[in-house]
């Protein structure tokens, strides 16, 4: 049990790490690519690898068991990543990077009332607070804060819409089936939930832009890296640690992404960012540590 802890935490900790270093490549491809296709393009490729990873079928299963598949696809793969792609076009990006980083929150709400075994601790709200005032100073350090109410709503639904697919994840990995394939069976739904939204935004099937080195590098980060991969390792974490736990580890994302410009993009880190990195990762200890707090507030840490 302790084993799968510790590779839980590896997991969740490798899947925030690529997470927070695709706005890079999706930057980049946003040059010739509009965002659905983007989205459509890395989860197929996403898709295909992990058939090719472990082509075997998932049987047995019975109807609700593909109703929650469905919902995870509806959820994870279709609905967030559409939201927040729209929000970005109707608020700033340092808005819904903050209010995306809310999921952990709603996750512990949702998990303590579909799955009884967890419950949140005093910690984890505490740890919630310390890390979202450290992800403001991130999201900020450069930019005024300006609230645009169409988009941030539709960014708190997004981050409402990724801790539903966290309680589901955790729900699927009850089944006993391979984690990649439930991942692809998700997979499989979220790409099929997505084709009418093909049609609403001006989607383009052009392959041919993938001739270019740079375009089909960061296609295959996003893909293989971001999605395939990326998927498993969370789902895995979630069934290791639960989805609370494995939840807080969002808060990363923001400091990856700081510390990603720094080191590939050469950008400067300003006194704000950095005071949101050491706050965000002091809220992700509070979070995850229950005894941390206790030791601090005792004078023996």
């Amino acid at each position: 049990m302790k084993r799968n802890g510790t590779a839980g935490h590896l997991c969740a900790l490798l899947t925030v790490i690529i997470w927070g270093t695709t706005f890079i490549s999706t930057k980049i491809l946003l040059a010739d690519f509009q965002p659905v296709e983007i989205l459509f393009f890395r989860f197929v490729m996403g898709l295909l690898a992990l058939l090719a990873a472990y082509p075997r079928r998932l049987k047995g299963t019975d109807a609700r068991q593909e109703l929650t598949f469905a919902a995870a696809g509806l959820c994870g793969i279709c609905l967030y990543y559409l939201m927040e792609n729209i929000a970005l076009t109707y608020t700033m990006a340092s808005n819904v990077g903050v209010i995306i980083s809310v999921a952990p929150f709603f996750t512990a709400i949702l998990s303590h009332l579909f799955l009884k075994e967890e419950k949140p601790h005093t910690d984890f709200f505490i740890g919630f607070a310390v890390a979202m005032a450290g992800i403001a100073l991130i999201s900020f350090s450069g930019s005024r804060l300006k609230l645009n109410p169409a988009g941030d709503l539709l960014a708190l639904l997004a981050a409402l819409i990724w801790a539903c697919y966290s309680v589901l994840t955790k729900k699927i990995s009850g089944y006993g089936y391979h984690t990649i394939l439930t991942t692809r069976r998700v997979f499989c739904y979220g790409i099929l939930f997505m084709l009418p939204a093909l049609f609403l935004f001006d989607f383009r099937a052009e392959l041919t832009r993938f001739t270019n080195p740079v375009y089909l590098c960061n296609i295959l980060f996003l893909g293989l890296g971001a999605s395939a991969l990326c998927f498993v390792t969370w789902n895995f974490a979630v069934k290791a640690l639960g989805a609370v736990k494995t939840s807080v580890y969002i808060y990363m994302v923001p400091v990856i992404t700081v510390i990603t410009s720094v080191v590939i993009l050469h950008e400067k880190i300003t006194a704000l960012a950095a005071a949101g990195t050491v706050l965000t990762l002091a809220g992700l200890l509070l979070s995850e540590n229950k005894l941390f707090l206790r030791h601090v507030w005792s004078g023996r840490f």
